[in-house]
């Protein structure tokens, strides 16, 4: 009879896990084995699983549903007490809100194409964002116009001499 050790081994081909590409080697019981056993990829593969049995069972889909909708009737305050409890969530939210919402205003103005009355302007553009905000891919963007005029010289008055 086999140790337990050698049980769970497998039969000594390495694989590599498909989310963390480390090899490991399949158990013994599961030969087909596709993902190590590091908590964080078996997390991802049991998502992966759900995610792909609701798109494609209908009765699953409807299943988990209803237990949502059944959760939450029997916990009516939960998300009351949630953002009592968590303001920096809600500050998250609220952003995240606002974003959502000047998003959508551009993406309106930017279907409108009559709305721009593009003129040629010798400015430059400077795009200011918080650290660590990346913005190369920035294309269109809300912005605030500040008009700043070099200072001119003094009037021209006659000197005397």
């Amino acid at each position: 009879m086999p140790s337990s050790a050698s049980a769970h081994t497998g039969s000594g081909s390495e694989r590599r896990c498909r989310y963390c590409r480390q090899s490991f080697v399949p158990s013994v019981y599961r030969p087909q084995q596709g993902v190590c056993s590091q908590p964080e990829c078996q997390k991802r593969r049991k998502t992966d699983y759900h995610r792909h049995k609701r798109l494609h069972d209908p009765a699953y889909a409807q299943t988990c549903q209803n237990s949502q909708q059944n959760w939450r009737r029997d916990h009516p305050d939960y998300n009351r007490q949630y953002r009592q409890t968590h303001p920096k969530a809600v500050e998250r939210n609220r952003e995240g809100e606002r974003q959502r919402y000047r998003y959508c205003q551009l993406a309106n103005l930017a279907k409108n194409n009559l709305a721009f009355d593009l003129k040629r302007c010798a400015a430059e553009v400077w795009l200011l964002s918080p650290a660590g905000t990346v913005l190369a891919k920035n294309n269109v963007a809300l912005s605030q116009l500040f008009i700043v005029q070099p200072p001119t010289p003094a009037a021209a008055t006659p000197s005397t001499p």
